[in-house]
């Protein structure tokens, strides 16, 4: 999710209210900033990168809740689906 997407001219009305919506929901379900988000999103992509090359176009990273096995209580979960383009040379490392 791209805080700068949601203001681009090519986006129509209601997929803009669709992107705030699904900030806000972040927000309240983790008790964190959309700009912590996108922090830590840029944090995952960096050390990612080192190993693979990734496709940020399909990049898609975002926080929900989920049930503990042990106690069935809801905790938030980070959840990624990062597509991998290759992986890169392992000799490097």
């Amino acid at each position: 999710m791209d805080l700068f997407k949601m203001f681009s001219k090519n986006d129509n009305s209601k997929d803009i209210a669709k992107e705030r919506l699904k900030l806000v929901l972040i927000h309240d379900r983790a008790n964190v900033s959309p700009q912590f988000l996108e922090m830590i999103k840029g944090e995952i992509l960096s050390v990612i990168s080192d190993y693979m090359e990734i496709d940020e176009e399909g990049l898609e990273i975002k926080l929900t809740r989920t049930k503990r096995d042990v106690d069935g209580a809801s905790v938030p979960a980070l959840v990624a689906n990062i597509p991998i383009r290759k992986m890169k040379d392992e000799r490097k490392f």
